[in-house]
């Protein structure tokens, strides 16, 4: 399918922003791209919608403490809890650039939706970000139950970076004897460190998320020697089983396609179950940009759906 008409109006404005002179993502610095992150997803993430309540909280994890956001939706409770984990290549990212989509993720799943900050390299390498999301979710299914959720209905969830922590928190769980995790949702994630699939051919320059951006964001995140653990790049974790269902999301021109792809398959040849769906036309981000991409929406409102629908009634993983 060709290019959806928004997904190539976004292209078209950013190449028009590179022959003027802006820089791409690997000739920034780490603050210039974390600042850019910040202003670009603000402006393009919509309008952001009330919710019953927005509470911030720092949390201790390994010995320190880390910021989450928890999100209470409109009604009685005790809510299902979502633990979400943005993405941002591990590097930039924060509570305020995924803040637009998990208040309208809030009010579509009706669930009680928790943001984890944790903490981001070149600072703190790998394995720290999948080690904070994971005692993060962890002190969720201990803590929830005093903010109104219910931690028996706990499902994880993240975009790109984030989708990789969300699929990686559940293979620490499972080695680690809990937390319980009823459903991963996995958006575009990066699931391997090698560069050198189809849709790494397809599409590493011109769509938004190239391949020297992906080199840039690994280099800072992840030593060469720690790729291949299935912490970082969860494909290549040996079993897949006795993991939870999953929804796969993953965008047709986006270099983290096949990847995400294969590690749905991957899941489904462990015997897990796993709905799997690809956005036409889409690119890599388009979750984040409900303020110019109908698809977007579409995508938030199917996370949102499927929670309501495989939270409602207690599930064990």
């Amino acid at each position: 399918m060709p290019l959806h008409p928004q997904a190539k109006a976004f292209l078209d404005q950013i190449a028009a922003a590179k022959a003027e002179g802006a820089p791409a993502i690997e000739e920034m610095t780490v603050e210039e791209n974390r600042n850019a992150l910040l202003e670009n997803f603000k402006a393009i993430g919509g309008e952001p919608e009330n919710v019953a309540k927005v509470e911030d909280l720092s949390i201790p994890v390994n010995g320190t403490d880390i910021d989450i956001r928890i999100y209470t939706p409109e009604g009685e409770g005790p809510f299902p809890v979502f633990v979400y984990y943005p993405g941002g290549g591990w590097v930039t990212g924060d509570l305020e650039v995924a803040d637009s989509t998990l208040r309208t993720v809030t009010n579509v799943s009706e669930c009680l939706v928790v943001s984890v900050h944790y903490r981001l390299a070149p600072e703190h390498k790998f394995p720290v970000a999948p080690e904070d999301c994971y005692a993060a979710t962890k002190w969720v299914s201990e803590n929830i139950s005093k903010y109104n959720g219910d931690p028996e209905r706990l499902a994880v969830g993240g975009d790109s970076a984030g989708g990789n922590l969300a699929a990686v928190v559940p293979l620490m769980a499972k080695d680690r004897g809990g937390p319980s995790i009823a459903y991963q949702y996995l958006i575009y994630p990066v699931t391997d460190f090698t560069f050198d699939t189809g849709s790494y051919r397809e599409n590493g320059e011109g769509h938004f998320l190239e391949t020297a951006g992906m080199h840039w964001f690994s280099d800072h995140y992840i030593d060469k020697e720690d790729r291949t653990n299935p912490y970082a790049a969860p494909l290549r974790a040996d079993d897949l089983s006795n993991l939870p269902p999953a929804l796969v999301i993953t965008a047709e021109y986006d270099v983290l396609r096949d990847e995400g792809e294969e590690y749905a398959d991957r899941l489904k040849e462990a015997g897990v179950p796993v709905e799997r769906t690809r956005y036409d036309g889409q690119i890599h981000g388009f979750f984040w940009m409900s303020g110019i991409m109908d698809d977007a929406r579409r995508s938030i409102e199917q996370v949102g759906n499927s929670l309501k629908k495989n939270l409602s009634y207690k599930h064990s993983s």
